[in-house]
């Protein structure tokens, strides 16, 4: 059995192993970073042996980049963009890095460990969203900054989105903390972007 072998991949309990796995290498990667992951500590974690996780991933490095995108897919689908609207698209970033911390931990490891310099990834997955932000461009949707190429205000949004989260400098947020707390940051983050950014003033 090979990492591509799609008679492996087709089996429901197959295809279980292999969820199993990438859910405990998520958790792994993202508190040990690359070099730090014990591969026999994923296979515990997740009721299966090192021989499954070489024969689905073939390898810890092309683990760590499958938990990686599939992370980055997740984001895109469960907090989509909405151009016409950055405030909210921020404050919905923010909730979500809230909920899942690990998505967070992920980039900083990969930026650490992988690419000091330039895109996270080889392969952007950004693509509809700077799509989207260039029409909120043209329409009128976002307002006319000097310099503002579209995935400039896309990493802007996305780093005032974060200024909470566990790659921040000054404080790391969580879930436990007051609801108020919260409400605040979603309140001063909204208005933020919304006076860089909105054309509804």
């Amino acid at each position: 059995m090979t990492p591509s072998d799609p008679i492996a991949a087709a089996t429901p309990k197959g295809e279980a192993t292999r969820r199993r796995i990438m859910e405990a290498a998520m958790t792994e990667f993202a508190q040990h970073g690359i070099a730090g992951a014990r591969v026999d500590r994923i296979a515990a974690a997740a009721s299966s042996n090192k021989a499954q996780l070489y024969a689905y991933f073939g390898s810890k490095d092309r683990l760590f980049d499958t938990v990686f995108r599939a992370s980055l897919e997740r984001i895109v689908e469960v907090v989509p963009i909405s151009a016409e609207d950055l405030a909210d698209w921020a404050v919905r970033l923010y909730d979500e890095y809230l909920a899942h911390p690990e998505l967070i931990r992920l980039a900083t490891w990969s930026r650490l460990e992988r690419r000091p310099t330039g895109h996270l990834t080889e392969d952007r997955l950004d693509e509809a969203k700077l799509a989207a932000i260039a029409s909120a461009q043209e329409s009128g949707g976002i307002r006319a900054l000097p310099g503002a190429e579209p995935f400039d205000v896309m990493a802007m949004v996305i780093s005032m989105s974060m200024a909470w989260s566990p790659v921040s400098n000054v404080y790391a947020a969580t879930a436990a903390e007051p609801a108020r707390v919260h409400r605040q940051r979603r309140e001063l983050l909204r208005e933020s972007v919304r006076r860089v950014f909105s054309t509804d003033d």
